[in-house]
Protein backbone atom coordinates (compact mmCIF):
# COMPACT_ATOMS: atom_id res chain seq x y z
CA UNK A 1 0.00 0.00 0.00
CA UNK A 2 1.43 3.31 -1.02
CA UNK A 3 0.24 6.88 -1.19
CA UNK A 4 0.89 8.70 -4.46
CA UNK A 5 0.58 12.35 -5.50
CA UNK A 6 -0.15 13.40 -9.08
CA UNK A 7 2.13 16.06 -10.53
CA UNK A 8 -0.52 17.55 -12.80
CA UNK A 9 -3.68 17.74 -10.64
CA UNK A 10 -1.94 17.47 -7.21
CA UNK A 11 -4.45 14.88 -5.90
CA UNK A 12 -3.49 12.15 -3.45
CA UNK A 13 -4.58 8.57 -3.96
CA UNK A 14 -3.67 5.04 -2.94
CA UNK A 15 -2.01 2.50 -5.21
CA UNK A 16 -5.22 0.41 -5.17
CA UNK A 17 -7.05 3.23 -6.98
CA UNK A 18 -4.73 3.02 -9.99
CA UNK A 19 -5.52 0.66 -12.84
CA UNK A 20 -3.62 -2.62 -12.52
CA UNK A 21 -1.85 -2.46 -15.90
CA UNK A 22 -0.98 1.25 -15.96
CA UNK A 23 0.64 3.67 -13.57
CA UNK A 24 -1.57 6.66 -14.23
CA UNK A 25 -3.53 9.10 -12.12
CA UNK A 26 -7.15 7.92 -11.82
CA UNK A 27 -8.36 11.55 -11.93
CA UNK A 28 -6.51 13.19 -14.86
CA UNK A 29 -4.57 10.32 -16.49
CA UNK A 30 -1.12 11.83 -15.97
CA UNK A 31 1.85 9.44 -15.92
CA UNK A 32 3.99 11.63 -13.64
CA UNK A 33 3.45 10.45 -10.06
CA UNK A 34 5.36 10.96 -6.85
CA UNK A 35 5.33 8.46 -4.01
CA UNK A 36 4.75 10.18 -0.69
CA UNK A 37 7.07 9.01 2.04
CA UNK A 38 5.93 8.97 5.65
CA UNK A 39 7.66 11.33 8.07
CA UNK A 40 10.25 9.21 9.88
CA UNK A 41 12.46 10.53 12.66
CA UNK A 42 16.02 9.28 12.53
CA UNK A 43 18.33 9.64 15.48
CA UNK A 44 22.01 9.91 14.71
CA UNK A 45 24.66 9.64 17.34
CA UNK A 46 27.32 12.38 17.29
CA UNK A 47 29.88 10.35 19.23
Amino acid sequence: MGLYICWKCNKQFKSEEMAAATSRCPYCGSKVLFKQTPPILKKVSSD
